[in-house]
């Protein structure tokens, strides 16, 4: 098949947008860059000089093969809108629509049910081959590692098979074509060439290179693993160092902040590095319980105390004796429990209601809320003294929309807790569904992030990128603007590319333009409620030309609709 009518076939031009006021290029959900051929060789140029040839060969490959896979994500999206071959074909056209090279298969075997592949390819006006010759001339090696690592990522993510491509031939070596030799891994049996593409190294974890970092920064200060926090925005960085100074000591500690952002995990954190690491930490969500239960949940109670207490029981703060007792929803709390409390800080004892033995308790206590507390004190629902109680210690914790650069690090490590949980391996989110998490404002801070992580991975099929529709299902954001590309290859409005896709499904099948013609006034006309002047402004004429387009239609002698 040409290769115009495949792109037109399956919409590819459609697909790609320049949105000049924004400054993007999008190719579906991908976000593409257009940049100089000789700007990017100048960049080869440079890690070949300062990485040594095979360490920059490994590199050029490894960005090729994740290349790939974000074009075999898009061509998966078409399989079953035509023949299998010719959606696999999509890659290569892809390749040349990018212009970076124009590849014909020569002799591919391919087995679709067993997801096997042997095939070579021959690459025409390949841009790697070119600026290799211009920076370095003819020599003995192969050039085109980019390539190579791109087909190599499209047919491994479009067969889920580890395909691996190898260049037998290149101009650069004085040869009449480059040409890629492609089959499974375990077919090139013990080959040092493998060392350039194995998998583990073609998708570095975000969490290891996390924890590298902060295992570099602040030489002159105390480190602190973090964990399961995980953010290296400047205001996850203050609350983080606040918190590790307090971790090693009995120091009350007051977490501020919004719903959802996270304060039991901040919470955790300081238990589990903490000298009382090995003692319990409970948690009460003071919000959950009703008023007249919670102080029985708190301090326990006696048998015999009130109607129903069967049998004595201690509260949360004997069972967290010698740990953390860590109070969320603070603000919630009622007056008599606030007094109640405040006495234990004091004292370090408590009594069970319907007791009047005081018990002693070692609790180190962390407290939380999303309520503004001053305003609380002034307006009477909270104790000022429980509150310079409390307060020794606060730590604000920032909200989601205020450490978004901390986005893809969360994003990254929900992944790796949900992916196992529904037995699936992704590699990612497209470009688009990344931006939409960014532009988001995040009223459900990072609980709300995690909702829609898990809903993706749930909906998304495994092996594939997470798209926009996975994460907002029901709730899609708007939808890209910017130019698109006609068929002539040339940049237009979105808007008129998508009325000429629109037209062009039209004629596909049988036209009939004056039914569609009459259905379009009969639409008018319903949509101004039978107004038509109103009908007439929509369809763009007169209300003369659409009462005579309507007498028309109709195919009836009949006077013009009165003035409405």
């Amino acid at each position: 098949m040409a290769v115009q009518r495949l792109i037109e076939r399956f919409n590819l031009r459609s697909r790609l947008r320049f949105d000049i006021d924004a400054g993007q290029i999008w190719l579906d959900e991908s976000r593409m860059l257009l940049f100089h051929a000789k700007a990017v060789g100048a960049l080869r140029r440079e890690l070949f000089d300062s990485l040594g040839a095979k360490r920059a060969q490994g590199l050029l490959f490894r960005m090729g093969f994740a290349a790939g896979q974000q074009d075999a994500d898009l061509a998966s999206k078409l399989l079953g809108e035509g023949d299998n071959y010719d959606v696999f074909q999509i890659g290569p056209e892809l390749h040349a629509f990018e212009g970076l090279v124009k590849t014909v298969l020569m002799d591919a075997h391919i087995d679709w049910e067993q997801g096997c592949f042997f095939g070579e390819a021959k690459c025409e006006n390949s841009w790697e081959a070119e600026s290799h010759l211009q920076q370095f001339g003819i020599g003995e090696d192969t050039a085109c590692w980019t390539l190579a690592g791109y087909a190599s990522g499209y047919v491994t993510r479009f067969f889920r098979r580890f395909i691996v491509f190898r260049e037998t031939q290149c101009t650069c070596r004085g040869d009449p074509h480059c040409v890629l030799v492609g089959k499974p891994v375990e077919a090139w049996g013990d080959d040092a060439y493998l060392e350039y593409c194995r998998p583990q190294d073609l998708e570095p974890s975000l969490r290891e290179l996390q924890r590298e970092l902060w295992q570099l920064r602040g030489g002159q200060r105390e480190q602190h693993a973090p964990g399961r926090l995980v953010g290296a925005s400047p205001g996850f960085r203050t609350a983080f160092d606040l918190l590790g100074k307090a971790a090693r000591t009995p120091i009350t500690v007051l977490l501020l902040g919004e719903t959802g952002v996270g304060k039991e995990v901040f919470a955790r954190w300081l238990h589990e590095n903490s000298e009382r690491a090995e003692q319990p930490f409970v948690a009460v969500n003071c919000a959950a319980i009703p008023n007249d239960l919670i102080e029985s949940e708190l301090f326990g109670v006696q048998k015999g105390a009130f109607t129903g207490a069967q049998q004595s029981r201690p509260g949360r703060f004997e069972r967290a004796d010698g740990g953390t007792l860590f109070l969320d929803e603070l603000g919630d709390l009622s007056s008599s429990a606030q007094v109640k409390l405040l006495r234990v800080l004091q004292t370090g004892e408590v009594e069970r209601l319907g007791d009047d033995k005081a018990r002693k308790v070692d609790v180190r206590l962390v407290a939380a809320t999303n309520v503004d507390l001053q305003r609380a004190m002034a307006e009477g629902r909270f104790r000022a003294d429980l509150y310079y109680r409390l307060a020794t210690y606060p730590v604000t914790i920032p909200p989601l929309r205020e450490r978004k650069s901390d986005i893809p690090l969360l994003v990254a490590a929900l992944l790796e807790k949900y992916a196992p949980i529904y037995h699936k391996k992704l590699p990612g989110l497209t470009d688009r569904a990344m931006q939409a998490l960014m532009a988001h404002r995040w009223p459900g801070n990072v609980r709300e992030l995690e909702n829609l992580i898990e809903r993706a991975v749930l909906l998304v099929p495994s092996g594939t990128r997470i798209e926009v529709e996975h994460l907002f299902a029901g709730c899609l954001p708007a939808p890209p603007c910017g130019a698109a590309v006609d068929r002539q290859g040339l940049v237009g409005n979105a808007d008129e590319a998508r009325r000429e896709l629109l037209y062009d499904s039209l004629l596909d099948d049988g036209f009939d333009l004056q039914a569609h013609e009459a259905r379009l006034l009969e639409l008018a006309v319903r949509r101004a409620k039978g107004n038509l002047t109103h009908a007439a402004r929509l369809l763009g004429i007169t209300r003369r030309q659409l009462a005579y387009r309507l007498k028309q239609a109709s195919g009836e002698n009949r006077p013009s609709p009165e003035r409405t």
